[in-house]
């Protein structure tokens, strides 16, 4: 936005409007003395909230004068930014150039602009919740907020994971990761394909964009553009977490990334490589492996998790944790409709048509879950019944789904005793 020197220039002159603010700074000390932190925090949370803009720090609002910063106190303004920004929930991640713009003077003078673009998601600031309105922020009426809510939510007509992710482009999408949903006959080229498939759509300035299934199955690094899209696994030793000591209790622990189905067999992997596993005579003579969990049935549960899992909510991401005596996996996000947990076994409700489709059409090659199933999820609703009765069958325990703060999704699967 305002690319270069003299559209920017031109946009200053005519002075602040619905995508640009102007601030000046003054110091006390070795402090930025003005403006307020939250002040400014404010301020970009309404350009996430409405459709982007940005702030140039540097040049008076009501004279439009570039005043400058001093050179050496640019870092002490960056790093100022960046704490505002972390005032927001959830956080923003702003574009900050270093530029020089002419004085009245013409003397050149270093100025920070940093551009906010729109947002996937709503955001609060130390005021409250503002959106953008002509020239200044404006905080926003209950029915307003509630409206944005259900604007960027899967609430919508256009559910959030079909919903064009600000800032992306069909270039971060990788050729290999998307040309794999393409049939033996498709005559489409890129954009055509990526629209049909649900992984792109145009924005509205009409610029095809990344969607975010698009970013989700194609992007070798989707937290690039959605920071909690991925699943922390953890191995506890023990079965409780001590909080004051809790790395000391650990065994093992990764942020498994990438495309999701690459999550979900990268999670089996973390599971299978800590759980224990005990060796018995098999009834043909042979050895037989006995061991805590039942594979197919962590990948059941992974790919549910992944699957329908709220990606609307920010700051929250799929949880896993292995205790010596049950696995735990927390999926972000309440249950849709009217389901309940103990409907579970018997309903089926997606909440993320578009993803649930490509998963449907990724390919198991795995040998261990192919004998099961060609692709990675099925439309029979058979994944929640595999848990129960391959875990309970294996432990003779019968796992539990529960609500937490009926935000979270909890399953349990208690570990077979290998002893």
């Amino acid at each position: 936005m305002f690319d270069s020197t003299k559209e920017l220039l031109d946009k200053i002159r005519l002075g602040e409007d619905p995508f640009l603010e102007l601030k000046e700074v003054r110091f006390a000390g070795g402090q930025v003395n003005a403006p307020h932190r939250d002040s400014i925090a404010d301020e970009l949370a309404a350009f996430a909230n409405a459709r982007g803009g940005v702030l140039i720090l540097g040049v008076d609002d009501k004279t439009r004068d570039v005043l400058g910063i001093p050179v050496e106190r640019l870092d002490l303004v960056e790093n100022f930014v960046f704490d505002a920004c972390a005032q927001v929930d959830p956080p923003l991640a702003p574009e900050i150039q270093r530029l020089w713009l002419p004085a009245t003077t013409g003397e050149e003078l270093a100025v920070l602009k940093i551009e906010i673009p729109r947002s996937l998601f709503v955001h609060s600031s130390p005021g409250g919740y503002f959106h953008r309105v002509g020239g200044s922020k404006r905080k926003m009426p209950p029915d307003y907020l509630a409206r944005l809510f259900q604007h960027r939510s899967q609430t919508r007509i256009i559910r959030f994971d079909e919903q064009v992710v600000p800032e992306s482009t069909c270039d971060d999408l990788i050729p290999d990761l998307w040309q794999r949903f393409a049939s033996s006959r498709t005559q489409d080229d890129r954009d055509n394909l990526l629209n049909k498939l649900g992984m792109a759509r145009s924005d509205d300035e009409n610029i095809l964009r990344p969607t975010v299934t698009g970013v989700l199955m194609a992007c070798r690094e989707p937290e690039r553009f959605l920071p909690s899209a991925f699943i922390q696994a953890v191995a506890y030793r023990g079965s409780v977490v001590v909080p004051q000591a809790e790395s000391a209790y650990q065994d093992d622990a990764r942020d498994i990334r990438g495309p999701l189905d690459q999550q979900i067999f990268d999670t089996c992997d973390f599971v299978r490589k800590n759980m224990r596993t005990a060796a018995r005579k098999g009834r043909e003579g042979g050895r037989e492996d006995l061991p805590q969990y039942d594979r197919l049935a962590v990948f059941e549960a992974v790919t549910n998790a992944v699957a329908h899992r709220d990606y609307s909510m920010a700051g929250s991401k799929i949880r896993l944790r292995l205790f010596d005596d049950r696995l735990e996996l927390y999926t972000p996000g309440p249950l849709p409709n009217t389901m309940t947990p103990e409907s579970l076994p018997y309903r089926q409700a997606s909440r993320n048509e578009a993803i649930t489709s490509l998963l449907a059409r990724c390919p198991v090659e795995r040998s261990e879950f192919s004998a099961h199933r060609a692709r990675i999820m099925e439309k029979r609703g058979e994944g929640v019944p595999i848990v129960l009765a391959r875990s309970e069958q294996l432990s003779g325990k019968t796992p539990e789904y529960r609500l937490i703060d009926e935000s979270d999704l909890m399953l349990t699967i208690y570990a077979a005793d290998v002893s």
